[in-house]
């Protein structure tokens, strides 16, 4: 069911060429509010109940434009495209022609260039059902990609206290497409501590291994046996700074993994608990992948909402996507769109609260 409270919008800034932005908030029957602004359909806020019904503010974010604008590297809360996360030597042959786009992440290409869709404005709808739709046009060329490709992202807050995206995609020439969302959680509140005793479980038996560029090799592996085996519930923190390559080449968890999927619909990606609080947070999607990351290059100097400082590790990302470099690994499930074609997916943040001990 969709919460039925009519959206409330309020300035949110202006953008450095002076373009105004918003924010809109969803409000559900039980008081769950999401905050998204339509500059890089940002998640700003999330205010979510513990086990005793007090609500905190779960993503990490800024108080007002101005904080994204000022400090575009993390991603916060950011919706990212045209391709999220990374494409190999930013470079890639389609229908026998090699594209070159931007290279903003040494030699390799990160969430669709300099300037991706969590630094565009994206134009509002509010939906007749409670929520808010963002539409963007991204043209021929943008970043190197071909294709003008027309996107959409619809987010709804349920009165079951999950966020809902929804994203869409149609082109004009073939092109390729990644679209993800990029919050920060951290269940004891954005700005508490950091997230190492969160406790984790990935629906997924593989993962794919990167290179030193943080490149897939194109390997499916195994984590068994490893620490990326979170196939049970384990604490975030338990291994990840365990003696094993890939966790030194990712300074931490930042990698994706391979989802066990049944059908073709929502399947559970993961399943986060935070102790103390009793919060809970379950991720359904329908995309193939996600990318764990533990805010491994966070390191205190960014002060957000409330001036309260994101020091190292001081949230996660569960990214919900098709794999990094696709496009350079046949192999991969395919990120291709044809003109004719629709891209759709859907990614569900579920937000619960179990008791505490007796």
């Amino acid at each position: 069911m969709q919460a039925a409270t009519p959206i409330q919008r309020a300035d949110f800034g202006k953008t450095q060429d002076g373009v105004a932005v918003s924010v809109y908030t969803l409000t559900n029957k039980n008081g769950v509010t999401a905050r998204i602004t339509n500059y890089g359909g940002i998640v700003v806020s999330l205010m979510v109940p513990d086990r005793n019904g007090k609500m905190a503010d779960v993503v990490l974010g800024f108080d007002s434009l101005d904080g994204y604008l000022q400090n575009p590297g993390p991603f916060f809360g950011a919706l990212i495209g045209r391709y999220g996360n990374r494409i190999g030597h930013a470079r890639f042959t389609l229908d026998g022609r090699v594209y070159q786009v931007d290279r903003n992440d040494a030699e390799n290409s990160l969430h669709g260039g300099a300037r991706g869709f969590d630094k565009r404005v994206w134009s509002p709808k509010e939906l007749t059902d409670g929520g808010l739709e963002l539409r963007y046009l991204s043209r021929d060329g943008e970043e190197g990609y071909p294709g003008n490709l027309r996107a959409t992202a619809a987010y709804h807050l349920t009165d079951a206290n999950e966020l809902r995206i929804d994203y869409g995609a149609s082109t004009d020439k073939d092109t390729v497409i990644n679209l993800t969302n990029h919050s920060y959680f951290n269940l004891k509140g954005a700005g508490t501590g950091d997230i190492l005793d969160h406790r984790l479980m990935l629906n997924a038996d593989r993962f794919t291994p990167v290179d030193a560029g943080l490149i897939p090799t194109g390997e499916l592996r195994a984590v068994a046996e490893s620490p990326f085996d979170f196939r049970t519930s384990t604490s975030i923190g338990a291994r990840i700074e365990a003696n094993n390559e890939q966790l030194s080449v990712g300074k931490g968890y930042d990698h994706n993994w391979v989802l066990n999927r049944g059908s073709d619909g929502l399947t559970l990606a993961a399943r986060i608990e935070e102790p103390s609080t009793g919060r809970i947070l379950e991720v359904f999607t329908t995309q193939p992948g996600v990318q764990f990351y533990t805010g491994n290059f966070l390191d205190g100097t960014i002060k957000g909402k409330g001036g309260k400082v994101y020091g190292r590790r001081s949230g996660f990302c569960l990214e919900t996507q098709h794999f990094p470099d696709s496009p350079n690994k046949p192999a991969f499930p395919t990120t291709e769109l044809k003109p004719g074609q629709r891209f759709q997916s859907t990614t569900v943040f579920r937000f619960s609260t179990e008791a505490g001990p007796k």
